[in-house]
């Protein structure tokens, strides 16, 4: 179901043929995205999702760690393994190491199928280093999940406090489903290769829908990349919004550590008049070496008339990009080289101007409880903090 020309109408066929060629990847119609906020909103509906399930789960994630609503998934899972649902669970062997093997051990009991995702050995340093930070839930084959949250109690709560990360999720329907399925599987087939052969995954995409139905209007991309060198769909994609974007651009990210090049282009964004704005969650940030790493980048976009915002009551974990009021680009992908050059992640670009409105609101809401660096005083920061920033940047391609 590929966007017609009749269906060009819902978007700026100029952008359609931008992502179509930088990435190689159609446009479906046909797709309803709804955004979910913070844990509150975000944990009860991918649980009420699982157990509706009648047919097969997929879960991939990056982060799985502890806490209450580490074993409600568990348990959520396991329960509709025994009850004959195909589960299968995938996990980062990097990201979710510190996970209880309890917690392990209860999904296997239950009958579910978990997987590691390049499991860490010693003599493999340069595979070690390349993850797939993906996360995407796939239920039926029908209705799916994306965006940047991790299965762990940080997630919990509506961001109101440091122990609440404000994040934002995403429900999907339509034919974009099936891509997010081909991420999950893309990752699924390697994990299980050595062990199964390639014969298993067409057995696994059997489970799910024949038919997709149209559940919305929005013509959707969907991007994924996989950890390669110099060069991804996730920085073309990027690549494209930035040249792209008119009037606004609107750069949501937990891990702010752009090139030299990326840099450059979101410079001359501004000084060809687009209104660029940058939200990091500095103050409560969770790896502060990423912070560090990226600092070079902070005069030079200011001193072009970026507003950069910094979240300040919690941990900004949020992954997203809005341009021009009417395209949202959300999924796991940061806005720092790891994204952009060495993992493997999974994008949707939206052409929908209605949950473009929906995260300028949430944007709007987040600038008022933020606060704008500002040059003069940005360039007053301690000798410490620069040496500490210069000997950062030597693992800048890593964070």
């Amino acid at each position: 179901m590929h966007l017609s020309a009749a269906d060009a109408r819902l978007g700026d066929p100029r952008l359609v043929r931008l992502f179509e060629e930088a990435v190689g990847t159609p446009f479906t119609t046909g797709n309803r995205i709804e955004r979910l906020r913070n844990g509150d909103q975000i944990f009860p509906a991918m649980l009420e999702a699982i157990a509706a399930a009648e047919g097969c789960v997929e879960l991939l994630t990056y982060v799985y760690w502890h806490g209450d609503i580490a074993w409600r998934f568990a348990e959520a899972l396991a329960a509709k393994a025994r009850e004959g649902v195909t589960v299968r669970v995938l996990l980062d062997a990097w990201g979710a190491a510190t996970m209880s093997r309890d917690l392990v051990r209860h999904m296997e009991a239950g009958g579910v199928q978990l997987r590691w995702f390049r499991p860490l050995r010693r003599l493999r340093l340069h595979r070690n280093l390349r993850r797939t930070h993906r996360k995407v839930l796939v239920v039926d084959g029908r209705v799916g999940f994306t965006g940047g949250v991790g299965i762990a109690e940080e997630w919990c709560g509506d961001a109101r406090n440091e122990r609440e990360w404000r994040e934002s999720h995403f429900r999907v329907r339509g034919p974009a489903v099936r891509g997010l399925r081909g991420a999950f599987y893309g990752n699924w087939a390697e994990a299980v290769a050595e062990e199964e052969g390639a014969a298993c995954l067409a057995e696994a995409l059997a489970c799910g829908e024949d038919r997709i139905e149209r559940a919305g209007e929005a013509p959707v991309q969907v991007v994924r990349s996989s950890a390669s060198y110099g060069w991804s769909d996730v920085a073309a994609m990027t690549d494209v919004a930035i040249a792209a974007a008119r009037r606004s651009l609107r750069i949501g990210t937990a891990y702010f550590t752009p090139d030299a090049a990326t840099t450059g282009r979101l410079i001359e964004a501004a000084r060809r008049g687009v209104a660029v704005e940058i939200l990091l969650p500095w103050p409560q940030m969770d790896a502060r070496i990423s912070q560090l790493a990226g600092a070079e980048a902070i005069a030079p976009l200011l001193e072009a008339g970026i507003t950069i915002h910094v979240f300040q009551p919690t941990m900004y974990h949020a992954k997203l990009m809005v341009l021009d009021e009417a395209v949202a680009i959300i999924g796991s992908a940061n806005f720092n080289r790891r994204s952009a050059w060495q993992d493997e992640e999974v994008c949707l670009v939206c052409l929908d101007p209605a949950l473009a409105a929906v995260l300028l609101a949430d944007w709007e809401e987040d600038v008022a409880r933020s606060e704008p660096i500002v040059l003069s005083r940005w360039r007053r920061r301690g000798l410490w903090r620069r040496v500490q920033e210069a000997a950062a940047r030597l693992l800048h391609p890593m964070v």
